[in-house]
């Protein structure tokens, strides 16, 4: 596809740099030069200077024969003007991130629909729901959905003291054959690798796995941990993604949020019914105390600051907090997460990544995440008629390098693939894969 991204920050360059592991055209238009330069040094692409609601620019990056444009800077308006330009030229498909939460609502006179733009994301609501989820599942670093939440991807962490240490991923499955279970990816120290049979836990890995629904549970006590009820759970930031998050566990949970701004902490009181809301410095150690952050259950952390989200959370992680979670949005804080002690992590860069791709490739693709602080990407595939990966068992087939099965969902029953699996046409196939790997993958299922 000829695709058009407006905007080359932290969502509009990883959003090219997997688009362009795929092999699409990309011409990408960013206003700032600071930006721009990064942008033309480090992405196999076009790189125009200017802002993406000049409609000279755009033609200058060819819109009038692109087939998508996806508008990501940190401007609603801009991105919005832009994808109303690329409409008034035909481009069949336009994306938009917005800020004001507004813009999503569907009383509101200038939605999706009334544009005509196809997608509208709202990165932090899609990190409100992320971190709600990851509450559910308590014992998780991450959890990702497919097949209709039939299959889930969880990330967890393993202990030292684990029983499941130094044993063949090969021989765990024989160990275990009731669990319905994959390791898709390891992370040790700063490496990322898709594991085969010979591999084994070593204490600490960050793993990924590919599991049904229904074994989730047994799953994670098979790594001695337990989900924990989440009664308790205070809030760092009163921002629209602290918000967010508050609206939706305040029903059923006690909860508690920060935030320093004295008007935003006036808003919040007014439009919050039951969480109780408390002006303050969430790095001041005694208000923490004095508020009874060691009998919380989960402590999240959600300003506009990571390293005030890290500092907080390492605090909490000091007063023995069970359940943390820490907004993260530059990207190269990933990897360390798991080695200074903080439970699990959510990006707003990244969730809005994952939306536009999932959104870009529909079709035979029906989801696709990144793996938060690895290189690998979860795709799921709908096997259709005429596919290379079909008619034959899997061992028989050549796969690209990196590339892994997790799982598939047939007639409503969720398998793990073997050798001699052989894939049926409309099967939903989970995969994952580094992203040198994900166009050739992706011609297996055409």
């Amino acid at each position: 596809m000829y695709i058009i991204v407006v905007g080359a920050g932290n969502v509009g360059y990883n959003l090219a740099r997997m688009l362009s592991y795929e092999q699409h055209d990309l011409v990408i238009i960013e206003q700032d030069y600071d930006i721009y330069q990064k942008a033309s040094e480090g992405l196999d692409a076009q790189v125009l200077h200017g802002s993406g609601s000049a409609y000279t620019l755009l033609e200058e990056a060819g819109i009038q024969k692109a087939d998508m444009l996806v508008a990501v800077t940190n401007n609603d308006e801009v991105n919005l003007i832009s994808c109303l330009l690329a409409k008034s030229y035909n481009v069949p498909k336009t994306i938009a991130r917005v800020q004001n939460p507004e813009f999503i609502q569907e009383q509101c006179p200038l939605n999706a629909k009334r544009m005509g733009i196809d997608l509208l994301i709202h990165p932090e609501s899609e990190a409100a729901v992320a971190a709600v989820h990851l509450l559910e599942q308590s014992a998780a670093s991450h959890l990702i959905e497919f097949a209709e939440g039939r299959i889930v991807v969880v990330g967890v962490q393993v202990d030292r003291e684990s029983d499941i240490l130094r044993i063949p991923l090969a021989e765990l499955s024989r160990q275990h054959p009731e669990l319905h279970f994959r390791t898709v990816a390891i992370q040790r120290n700063d490496l990322t690798k898709i594991p085969g049979g010979d591999d084994m836990f070593m204490p600490n890995d960050r793993l990924f796995i590919a599991v049904a629904r229904e074994d989730l549970e047994h799953l994670v006590r098979l790594f001695g941990k337990e989900n924990q009820s989440i009664d308790n759970i205070m809030i760092l930031g009163g921002g629209q993604t602290g918000y967010l998050i508050a609206r939706q566990l305040e029903r059923r949970s006690n909860v508690k949020i920060i935030e320093s701004n004295v008007e935003q902490s006036e808003h919040l009181a007014e439009q919050l019914h039951k969480a109780l809301v408390i002006k303050g410095d969430g790095l001041d150690y005694n208000l923490l105390a004095l508020e009874g952050i060691i009998d919380m259950d989960a402590f999240i952390a959600v300003t506009g600051d990571d390293e005030t989200n890290l500092v907080a959370s390492l605090l909490a992680k000091h007063l023995r907090v069970p359940k943390i979670i820490s907004l993260i949005n530059k990207t190269e804080y990933g990897p360390i997460i798991p080695t200074i002690g903080i439970d699990a992590f959510i990006s707003r860069q990244m969730l809005t990544v994952n939306g536009i791709l999932r959104f870009i490739r529909r079709g035979q693709i029906a989801g696709v995440a990144s793996l938060p602080g690895t290189p690998v990407e979860a795709i799921e595939f709908i096997a259709k008629a005429g596919s290379k990966i079909l008619k034959k068992p899997l061992q028989k087939i050549k796969f690209p390098k990196n590339v892994i099965l997790g799982a598939v969902l047939r007639n409503g029953s969720v398998f793990i693939p073997i050798g001699s699996t052989v894939i049926e046409e409309g099967d939903k196939v989970v995969t994952f894969a580094f992203p040198s790997a994900i166009h050739e993958l992706e011609k297996m299922f055409d």
